[in-house]
């Protein structure tokens, strides 16, 4: 696979789009208003063991790119419902890709030098170009067989969830499909020990995540039982609460300035009047938040008068915390899911629902304070569904149990990097193995690692570069042990991480994980990557390859 320069990628796009048939796209339904009331996504439940769901993925450019799963409820098109599963249960989701949106031609900011933030950057931080796979399918027609990727292909990637990595299952290597294909279908079995939380669905097309998840195209799945295992959400209103991005410039390959939105309201205030979440005075409510951004680092907290308020923790990335855990900031990598609970103020009081800001390092992109929600206190207001009543936790062995005492079988040390081409040239982005020479992700590369099911195996990722990096792998979970040396004394289950911006001097910032390759589900070969989508993009991603025992 080539790096290709922005001109060139766009000639390929426009002479692929001229020269295809494509349905007729109707765009995306109209998305809420800046200042309207925040309501939970369209609820979809499985039914006799099964959730069986047609999405059109569809795309438009209006005052922000708009990139869309599409499902027709009996009201008319829904945007990303969330899809709510028990264990063991059969996801069937029939996705049709009717994709239109072709970049155009390169602009002004591919000829300045710009950073990942979308402003004029500093030498030698210049926008990497994106990339595009030329792997020709090898049997006609068959989106598992690869093929050329463009900005019109699709695919998905079920985030967090423990499932093997195949073809119509969470395969995202080689899974392309375009949109002159028929509807191409995914058949998920949800394991019947997953812990039950909030995972998520994004599109995962190398090359143009990016591009297609700052679009809108995310969504949400919960697997069902929290309550069985966490009895203090059992019987609260239960909200789902998803974060994305819109970026004002959709024809860059590094996206520039942006706005919040939250279940696609726009969070930018003060250019307009914020989200809003209406409570009834002094309830408890249990929260669900996906950082489904991006880029954005986030620092969740709930804020009555001035005074940042205890969120009891419930869950990270979808897998309950083992301890009882009070903090008044959350901090969540892009990616990041956190599951926690509030109390509302007394009548009379304000409060805000806010991202406090996060410092992404020296040539980070900018994470400035934004308020999420104004909150909004009155009897009158509608309260979300309420979680079920509590019940006997589940008879099952909750998957990656007792990881934290098992010894690892192998140690590895990996590594994130950046150089950048001349003294103002485009960056290249590195994920690579300790002894192994750094290079940007390939297709039909080889695995950068090599293990076996049973494995149970620690990394240490070090963190060379002046910018923060949120560590993720593909079909499991794993322990945080330690940042820079400090012992984690309580260790949580997580799926993506924050790997911390090396400050330029003294020794580099690293985070040391325990990772579960013991489940044969999880044998195949898939990815790890930095979760902040340009960068993944732009080649900061690897194989691992799990043999069977």
């Amino acid at each position: 696979m080539h790096c290709l320069n922005r001109a060139l990628i766009w000639g390929i796009l426009v002479a692929i789009g001229a020269g295809t048939a494509v349905a007729q796209n109707p765009g995306c339904p109209t998305r809420p208003a800046a200042g309207t009331v925040v309501n939970n996504p369209l609820d979809l439940f499985s039914a006799n063991g099964q959730l069986q769901v047609d999405f059109t993925m569809q795309s438009q450019l209006a005052a922000y790119l708009e990139e869309c799963f599409i499902y027709q409820a009996s009201g008319g098109a829904v945007e990303s419902p969330t899809l709510r599963l028990n264990p063991g249960d059969q996801l069937v989701l029939n996705l049709t890709n009717r994709l239109s949106y072709l970049p155009g031609p390169p602009i002004a900011s591919a000829l300045t030098p710009m950073n990942h933030a979308g402003m004029a950057a500093m030498p030698g931080k210049a926008a990497t170009p994106a990339m595009a796979s030329m792997l020709p399918r090898t049997t006609a027609n068959d989106p598992c067989t690869g093929g050329t990727m463009v900005a019109t292909s699709t695919n998905i990637h079920f985030h967090g969830l423990n499932i093997p990595p195949i073809c119509h299952g969470d395969e995202v290597i080689f899974t392309n499909i375009e949109n002159t294909d028929p509807a191409f279908q995914y058949s998920i079995q949800i394991p019947s020990n997953d812990a039950p939380g909030m995972y998520w669905y994004h599109p995962h097309l190398h090359g143009f995540a990016t591009l297609q998840v700052n679009g809108g195209a995310t969504g949400v799945i919960i697997i069902n039982g929290t309550e069985k295992v966490k009895p203090e959400v059992a019987g609260l209103p239960e909200r789902i609460f998803v974060v994305r991005q819109e970026f004002t410039n959709p024809n860059s390959w590094i996206a520039g300035p942006f706005q919040l939105t939250l279940n696609y309201v726009p969070a930018a205030y003060p250019n307009t009047p914020s989200p809003i979440v209406q409570m009834q005075p002094g309830v408890k409510e249990f929260w669900r938040v996906a950082n489904t951004t991006s880029q954005a680092f986030l620092a969740l907290r709930f804020v009555i008068g001035k005074t940042p308020q205890n969120m009891e923790l419930i869950a990270l990335d979808g897998i309950p915390v083992t301890t009882e855990i009070n903090v008044k900031t959350i901090n969540l990598p892009p990616a990041g899911r956190a599951e926690f609970i509030v109390s509302a103020p007394a009548a009379g009081q304000t409060a805000v629902f806010q991202d406090a800001g996060f410092n992404t390092g020296a040539i980070g992109n900018a994470n400035n304070p934004q308020v999420l929600a104004d909150i909004q206190v009155t009897s009158s207001a509608k309260e979300p569904p309420r979680m079920p009543a509590s019940s006997p936790p589940p008879a099952v062995l909750l998957r990656f149990a007792g990881l934290a005492g098992l010894t690892p079988t192998t140690s590895r040390s990996l590594y994130f990097a950046e150089a950048t081409n001349g003294s103002n040239g485009p960056t290249q982005f590195f994920m690579t193995v300790d002894g192994q020479r750094p290079k940007t992700f390939s297709m039909s590369g080889p695995p950068a690692i090599t293990t076996t099911v049973g494995a149970v195996e620690d990394w240490t990722i070090e963190n060379r570069t002046g910018e923060t990096h949120a560590f993720h792998i593909h079909q499991i979970h794993f322990l945080l042990l330690s940042t820079s040396g400090v012992t984690n004394p309580d260790p949580q289950l997580q799926d993506t991480v924050i790997v911390p911006a090396w400050s330029g001097t003294g020794a580099f910032p690293n985070i040391k994980l325990r990772l579960d390759f013991r489940d044969p589900e999880i044998a195949g070969t898939f990815v790890f990557h930095c979760h902040v989508l340009d960068h993944e993009d732009a080649g900061m991603m690897a194989k691992i390859q799990v043999n069977p025992k």
